[in-house]
């Protein structure tokens, strides 16, 4: 699931005395300590009735099958296209209008449309069958730079940054995360860094309660202190991961993206270089909104990945490809469910196949 670049040595004794202090000294100005909640790292998880099936990973091909279910809708659009016996100027308009209304874009469709057109003459296809192929392969080369491993273990603490809108699915993401992170035994420490929506706040500890693995928290305080906190923590404690939530926002909301640069600044005085990765949590039926969404934190934070939520609903899909064209941040992850499973590493080969409705 994870890059790792070390292996790690068994962790030192804790004295008690290390285990009941809070963090370390904070810096000048920032608000009172937050208060810790929820369980201990290291405590042995019991599976709750009903759950324990989240210890086995999903085979690949049930979770394809639920990836093309989820993207039903655009892969038999675009399947339909090629029933025909002949290759036309007919089904490249068709393609265009297609891809266009998959929420791929203009730039994403011309360029993949010139591509594909190419490898048709190069390959002297003669079938639309085979223009189909063609375009999975296309698609699949343009989707490739983003294929990319989250890389865990070039820094202890490796400190993850998660933003997006509201309504994105960041909480939830992260608890889906923390379980692969424990799979991989990694240590890890959540911050509850929004700290004015108490939902967000007990959601958060909730998923920590789940995942058996402590959890930063404040009422109503500065997210950037809660944040401060918990990188703090994370170094005290030798923890390999800290994932810092924080609250959903419009890109339009100039101050709270000032916020956000806020956090990321105090993030950097707790721990030199971090946050070592600025995810961006985006919901794929968002559409071309989406790609605004990627555009506006990507200026503002500088984002090192992304997480693409709800394919498995009524979402079309195509705003990849505009991704890959116009603003290639790396995608981490996608969301195929709500189960803890159905958070999967991006595989642009299988994402081509299963847009285009290849196996319909």
């Amino acid at each position: 699931m994870f890059r790792f670049f070390k292996r790690k040595s068994a962790p030192e004794p804790v004295s008690p005395e290390a285990q009941a202090e809070t963090v370390p000294d904070r810096a000048a100005g920032l608000a009172p300590p937050a208060v810790a909640t929820a369980l201990e790292p290291q405590a042995p998880s019991v599976p709750e009735q009903g759950v324990a099936s989240v210890v086995e990973e999903p085979p690949v091909s049930g979770w394809f099958s639920r990836l093309r279910s989820g993207l039903r809708k655009t892969g038999s659009g675009i399947s339909v296209l090629f029933g025909g016996s002949k290759i036309d100027e007919a089904l490249y308009e068709e393609l265009e209008s297609a891809l266009i209304m998959a929420d791929a874009g203009m730039p994403a469709t011309t360029m993949l449309l010139a591509d594909l057109r190419r490898r048709v003459k190069a390959a002297r296809a003669e079938t639309p069958q085979q223009v189909r192929s063609l375009l999975v392969d296309a698609l699949a080369d343009l989707l490739r730079p983003l294929q990319k491993p989250l890389d865990i273990g070039r820094q202890r603490p490796t400190v993850l940054m998660m933003v997006g809108v509201n309504g994105a699915g960041k909480t939830t993401t992260i608890g889906k995360l923390t379980q692969h992170l424990l799979r991989a035994d990694e240590k890890v420490l959540l911050a509850a860094g929004d700290t004015f929506r108490a939902a967000a706040r007990e959601q958060l500890v909730a998923w920590g309660q789940r995942n058996q693995v402590q959890v930063i928290a404040q009422d109503g305080g500065d997210p950037a202190a809660v944040a401060f906190d918990a990188v703090n923590a994370g170094k005290a404690r030798e923890l390999d991961v800290v994932i810092v939530d924080t609250a959903g926002r419009l890109p339009t909301q100039l101050h709270l993206m000032e916020e956000l640069k806020k956090i990321k600044r105090v993030v950097a005085k707790a721990m030199d270089g971090a946050p070592h990765e600025i995810l961006l949590v985006i919901d794929a039926n968002n559409g071309q909104n989406a790609l605004a969404q990627v555009r506006a934190f990507d200026d503002a934070l500088g984002l090192t990945g992304l997480v693409i939520t709800k394919l498995d609903g009524s979402a079309k899909g195509g705003v990849i490809a505009a991704i890959a064209r116009e603003r290639p941040v790396p995608v981490y992850f996608i969301g195929v469910g709500e189960g803890l499973d159905d958070l999967q590493t991006f595989d642009a080969g299988a994402f081509a196949r299963a847009l285009v409705g290849e196996g319909e």
